[in-house]
């Protein structure tokens, strides 16, 4: 925390960079993921007022010192801050609540989106601002809610470098933010991050169920290989989350499903094909019919349903309402 306290004398651009104390933030959604994301940059000591469209998940953050606003415009005014993150749903979502700011919105202002959205909507949001004379920075991230409760996020930024550079110790108060190219990159690392989770933790689902269905205890296969090169963040935590049955969500199918199919069109604009992402996307839309608010890890559920009277372990499965 102290190399975030005295980074203020820093220059960018001729400009003193301003440190925790100085600097108000706007903080718009605060759901599972946005609302541990705000209490960090409460606890390193940032001024926060806070927006979300279900008031009741926004003002329980009040007891972490932030302030609470009735809409979005309000937040912006409220807190005359020129730095305003947002943590929404989607594109269409992050674009709405943009467009509801704008005329509140101090010169000069930095809007930080750390949405999953397409990087054309990334793109279309950092020409909108540029020609009202704001700067964007597209930051998604990646490490679910215990990432974001720990402040461990992986932070992947697209910006202008001097604009990366003013935002960056905000940043870091969340995660391990790292800058991967101009505006609307910070999106595409995003997508190629969840064309790797999306299909690892089909690929570890199939394993294990391959395991229980060949007469080996899966359990113990997931610790043998857990020795190997076959290791991995996903064998381990969603791993044991299917062992356990456990799909209460750290990150949702919908928000999966939305991700890859934002992939699927990423691969389009730049004239690729993806095969293999194509058949991770159908597994999540299926689900999609039955089991939305279910973490990642239900992907094993989906494969389940393609092998009647195979399942893997014998504990009853745990789900969102």
């Amino acid at each position: 925390m102290l190399r975030l306290q005295f980074r203020y004398t820093k220059k960018v651009e001729g400009t003193k960079v301003k440190s925790a104390a100085e600097t108000r933030i706007v903080f718009l959604g605060t759901g599972l993921m946005g609302k541990p994301m705000a209490r960090r940059l409460l606890a390193a000591g940032y001024s926060v007022t806070v927006w979300n469209r279900t008031y009741a998940k926004a003002v329980t953050l009040e007891q972490h010192g932030a302030k609470v606003a009735a809409t979005a415009p309000e937040a912006v005014q409220q807190s005359g801050g020129g730095v305003i993150i947002t943590m929404l749903e989607d594109g269409n979502a992050v674009a709405e609540v943009v467009q509801s700011i704008l005329p509140a919105l101090p010169a000069g202002s930095v809007v930080i989106d750390m949405s999953s959205i397409q990087q054309a909507q990334a793109l279309a949001l950092h020409a909108q601002l540029q020609a009202h004379g704001h700067q964007f920075v597209d930051a998604p991230v990646s490490g679910g809610v215990i990432g974001a409760e720990a402040g461990t996020l992986a932070i992947m930024a697209g910006a202008e470098m001097a604009v990366y550079q003013q935002v960056e110790a905000i940043l870091a108060t969340m995660g391990k933010p790292l800058r991967v190219g101009g505006p609307g990159t910070g999106q595409l690392a995003k997508l190629c991050n969840q064309l790797i989770v999306g299909g690892t933790i089909n690929i570890v689902a199939e394993a294990l169920l391959l395991a229980q269905a060949g007469g080996a205890d899966p359990a113990a296969v997931r610790q043998a290989l857990r020795g190997g090169f076959a290791e991995s963040r996903i064998l381990e935590v969603h791993g044991q989350r299917m062992l356990d049955r456990t799909f209460m969500p750290g990150g949702q199918v919908k928000s999966q499903a939305k991700d890859m199919e934002n992939i699927l069109l990423a691969a389009q604009d730049a004239g690729i094909s993806l095969p293999v992402t194509s058949l991770v996307s159908e597994v999540y839309r299926s689900l999609l019919l039955t089991h939305p608010h279910a973490d990642h890890s239900a992907a094993l559920l989906a494969l389940e349903e393609r092998n009647p009277g195979k399942r893997l372990g014998e504990q009853p499965d745990v789900l969102p309402e």
